[in-house]
């Protein structure tokens, strides 16, 4: 005889290599009428998802439930307090454990803290696993045994750290004879609202979901050889767009940096993930506020910004790469890595905008946008982070299109027609704008 378990999916909307739900699966002796699998839509005490993550999380908990009735299991959708709802759930069903994958955004960290402890103050048991990064923030720490504040020490010692990971990507429940009818939980995430966000564009761009991922990562050989190459090419197809699967745990990122053994210069991006996440361990508050406190005194927000702002937000500050990638964002959820960079740099540096308008616009718009990637990347343009790039460095969009789209692939691309409210003269002037950030910067150094 056997006992109900509740699986709390979270960022890991996968049935493969997902230990919470092979653990779930392992208590109930592989009865899935025992099996109650939840997701829960929390705003509370966390920071609101932005309505491109909406969107994707949408159709990535769409296809989870059909993955899920295919074996049996039912997925409950649920809104409102995880604190609240959960233990409903649980008294509702008899459930006798929970399982769950670990999270790392501090906020929502503390709520599976809180709830942990009041479920085994009820006899409840717990299962928590690490799954979403390489190494959990505290495992890979300096000689002191602080944690790192600059990427490449941190990535030496994590590579040498975790080798090739265990997983079998093979392992999950196997599929029912009978399916269940999952009517009932896709009219809950229907109800949710969020299949609106841009869907008419992004639905062109994307398939949200693990059938998807799985495909994704098999397309990925065609990437890997030509990696370092083709990475810094917006006008190439050189990326592999696993960030939103492994964002929304599609994949594990075990799984993915077993793939990717080909490519230490791959495995680097994933271990730039992690040093994220162990960032944001640090410093909580880094969505918020800089990392270092000298960019306090740093003059952002000067004369006209928010016109400015609203300029470089939908493509029209006349500087063509930058609003090439403006426009690919809103339009697809996604902008090319090499080209956010210099879309940041213009704001920040050249704009004079404060680093938190762009992370928030950036954290509405992208599909891949998390709590700690998205805040951690913005301080590394404007400087104000850990390992940041140095307040010097002032990427020329002119001179980086030059070099990464020489023959105006991309720009064309997404500019195709300049329309009519397109600016004929940029707003600001690089030359100039770029000795007044020097300038500034050295002011607030001092």
């Amino acid at each position: 005889m056997t006992h109900p378990v509740v699986v709390w999916f979270r960022d890991d909307l996968r049935v493969h290599d997902n230990p919470a739900l092979m653990k779930a699966w392992e208590l109930v002796r592989a009865n899935p009428a025992d099996l109650h699998a939840v997701y829960i839509v929390n705003e509370v005490g966390v920071r609101p998802l932005g309505g491109a993550v909406k969107w994707w999380l949408h159709h990535s908990l769409l296809a989870l439930s059909e993955q899920l009735a295919q074996r049996g299991v039912r997925l409950h959708v649920l809104s409102g307090d995880p604190l609240t709802l959960l233990p409903q759930l649980v008294t509702s069903c008899g459930a006798t454990a929970v399982t769950m994958n670990r999270r790392y955004d501090p906020a929502a960290r503390s709520i599976d803290v809180s709830f942990a402890a009041d479920a085994r103050a009820h006899d409840v048991e717990v299962y928590d696993f690490p799954c979403h990064l390489l190494a959990e923030p505290g495992e890979i720490t300096t000689t002191t045994g602080g944690s790192y504040k600059v990427f490449t020490p941190f990535s030496r010692n994590l590579r040498d750290a975790i080798g090739d990971l265990p997983l079998d990507t093979l392992v999950a429940p196997p599929k029912a004879e009978q399916p269940i009818d999952d009517t009932e939980t896709q009219a809950a995430i229907a109800q949710l609202g969020w299949d609106a966000w841009w869907a008419a564009s992004i639905s062109k761009e994307w398939t949200p979901g693990e059938p998807a991922a799985r495909e994704a990562l098999a397309e990925l050989d065609d990437i890997l050889p030509r990696y370092l190459d083709d990475r810094d090419r917006p006008d190439i197809d050189g990326t592999s767009r696993l960030s939103p699967r492994l964002r929304f745990g599609e994949l594990s990122v075990a799984e993915v940096w077993n793939h990717a053994h080909t490519s230490e210069g791959f495995r680097r991006q994933l271990m730039w993930r992690d040093f994220a996440w162990h960032r944001l361990d640090a410093h909580p508050d880094m969505a918020t506020a800089n990392i270092r406190p000298e960019f306090d005194r740093f003059p952002w927000d000067g004369g006209d910004f928010e016109a400015e702002l609203n300029a470089w937000c939908h493509g029209r500050t006349g500087i063509a790469l930058v609003d090439a990638g403006m426009r690919e964002l809103w339009a697809t959820g996604t902008m090319h890595n090499r080209v956010r960079m210099v879309a940041a740099s213009l704001l920040v540096k050249n704009l004079g905008i404060h680093w938190r308008h762009g992370e928030q616009w950036f954290w509405d718009t992208l599909v891949d946008a998390d709590p700690a990637s998205n805040p951690f990347n913005w301080q590394w343009v404007a400087g104000s982070g850990d390992d940041a790039a140095p307040y010097f460095r002032i990427f020329n969009p002119d001179t980086q299109a030059r070099r990464f789209d020489p023959d105006g692939t991309y720009r064309n691309r997404w500019l195709p027609i300049m329309s009519a409210d397109y600016p004929e003269e940029a707003i600001v002037d690089l030359k100039e704008s770029r000795l007044r950030a020097l300038d500034a910067y050295n002011a607030c150094k001092r």
